[in-house]
């Protein structure tokens, strides 16, 4: 199977299909939720431009405890109502932050991080962690990301 990276200039819509698409084919038949969290990180990781962080961290029943991931090293545990990936947690909604300097309270796990995107995992209403983006750039993620990297959520939960 041969993965792609996203084009910057083209649609980014079609793109993120593809990247569903794609998502799908890798977690087929896999039922191992630290297989699937591993290779959709390093998937998503090199299929976006402008990203340096791409993770799951995991609800251990307490806190947000690190999975797999594609980037420097990071928190280990985040608490509930924390930064960008607790409050993801807490709430229950897609965290789409264009200025990690802007949120009150924020982690900086990556000095070098300006925008972060975070999706809660959630399946039959239990939180099972969240799915977590950072880019260098600020502003990086839009609408656009959130629905696209929702969908990719949905798959790795749909296979686990």
């Amino acid at each position: 199977m041969s993965f792609i990276a996203a084009d910057p200039t083209g649609d980014r819509i079609e793109q993120y299909r593809q990247l569903v698409t794609q998502a799908e084919a890798l977690v087929a038949d896999e039922a191992n939720r630290i297989a699937n969290a591993a290779n959709l990180s390093a998937l998503v990781f090199h299929a976006l431009s402008a990203v340096n962080w791409v993770g799951f961290y995991f609800y251990d029943g307490h806190e947000l405890v690190v999975g797999p991931f594609q980037g420097k090293p990071a928190c280990v545990r985040i608490g509930l109502g924390k930064g960008v990936c607790g409050t993801a947690a807490q709430t229950g909604e897609t965290q789409l932050v264009p200025d990690v300097h802007a949120f009150d309270g924020h982690i900086a796990c990556d000095a070098d991080t300006r925008s972060e995107i975070v999706v809660p995992l959630i399946r039959d209403g239990e939180l099972v962690g969240v799915f977590d983006l950072d880019s260098p750039q600020p502003g990086r993620f839009d609408d656009i990301d959130r629905a696209g990297l929702e969908s990719v959520a949905q798959v790795f939960l749909a296979a686990t």
